[in-house]
């Protein structure tokens, strides 16, 4: 027993509160997916993702920051975006759900579909998040409120931040998804 009274729709102010999104929870870094393109803005596309079309799920691709650190120049950037209603093949980047909807931003970088990568959390190099890589994506969550987000590290950088006296931990983060 924690002390806290139960959540009520009286304490939530609604009946249907969802303590953590989870319909978007597949969705994590790394992860390769299809996606419809709904329309075009001017920062990039709004899309849907294959199998979450009815999620509720706000999921885009932003152009202007995949594309920022290469020679294309913004006014070019248009003549980039696939077409609406095109299918298109993704990475997502990253997942994020402080409040609902759940916000999936996506890749389509060529190099990203090839082997995806993420900057550590915790040492702020690059990880190799597609599968067999190198990283793990941690969720965090509060028992204070609703709400989540996806961080990525290296599984090394994770497993280093473990207390020394829980080793079978440490292994395991070390060993986690890897057969």
């Amino acid at each position: 027993m924690t002390g806290q009274p139960p959540l009520t729709p009286a304490l939530s102010g609604s009946s249907d509160v969802e303590r953590f999104e989870t319909t978007s929870l597949p969705l994590m870094p790394g992860r390769r997916v299809r996606a419809k393109v709904l329309s075009h803005q001017p920062w990039g596309l709004l899309v849907s993702i294959a199998g979450y079309e009815e999620a509720g799920i706000s999921a885009s691709v932003d152009m202007i920051a995949l594309y920022s650190g290469t020679s294309i120049g913004r006014d070019e950037l248009p003549a980039l975006f696939p077409p609406v209603g095109a299918e298109i093949d993704a990475v997502v980047q990253e997942a994020r759900r402080y409040h609902r909807p759940a916000s999936i931003r996506l890749s389509i970088l060529p190099a990203d579909l090839e082997c995806f990568t993420w900057p550590c959390e915790f040492c702020g190099e690059r990880t190799v998040v597609s599968p067999g890589g190198d990283a793990v994506v941690l969720d965090v969550r509060s028992n204070d409120g609703p709400g989540s987000l996806s961080m990525v590290a290296h599984r090394r950088c994770l497993a280093e931040r473990i207390r020394p006296e829980n080793g079978g931990e440490r292994l395991r983060v070390l060993g986690l998804g890897r057969g």
